[in-house]
């Protein structure tokens, strides 16, 4: 058992027969009474995330997760394929399980599958991807003076803000906490 306080984004624990993953944490403490821990949560199992106010002392069960090292093979309809690095072995996860990680999902790509009771339950991806340039609107010229954005589609499908110089066919870096361009690549 693990307190409330103890809580972090990231961290994972199995509440009233489910597992959790912290998605974001406040602690809040008022003048009188004691702290409220203020949670969103990511149900592993089935991709919900709700929000869950915790009391100070309230407690939850900590699980044991193994990481594994895997690459990102295809994708079938809902369902994405992994393969350990180490023994060949293929897991696969639903949609509904990888939430929004799956606008970062490219063929080929390295990352962290968490397994708990045999079971894979969630994938940590790396801190940068880089990502093709599908489709952008091209940039207006002069329009340079307060540093404008433009929409750009990704191989992935996923929708990033990016500078005017960015035109399709370039590789750009996007930050996987923040969704965020970060550079060209």
């Amino acid at each position: 058992m693990i307190d409330v306080n103890d809580l972090r984004k990231g961290v994972t624990f199995e509440l009233e027969g489910e597992i959790y993953k912290v998605l974001d944490y406040h602690h809040h403490k008022p003048g009188r009474g004691n702290a409220v821990i203020r949670t969103k949560l990511r149900n592993l199992r089935n991709g919900v995330t709700i929000e869950r106010t915790f009391q100070s002392g309230d407690r939850v069960q900590d699980i044991r997760i193994e990481n594994r090292a895997v690459q990102y093979l295809y994708r079938d309809g809902d369902l994405y394929h992994f393969m350990d690095t180490e023994t060949y072995d293929q897991f696969i996860l639903s949609a509904e399980a990888l939430g929004d990680a799956v606008q970062y999902l490219k063929e080929g790509l390295e990352l962290t599958l968490a397994i708990y009771n045999g079971q894979p339950i969630d994938i940590e991806l790396p801190v940068t991807v880089d990502l093709k340039v599908i489709e952008t609107e091209p940039g207006i010229k002069g329009d340079r003076a307060t540093g404008p954005t433009k929409a750009a589609t990704t191989e992935t499908g996923y929708r990033a803000q990016v500078p005017l110089f960015v035109n399709p066919g370039d590789i750009i870096r996007i930050d996987t906490r923040t969704g965020e361009y970060l550079t060209r690549a």
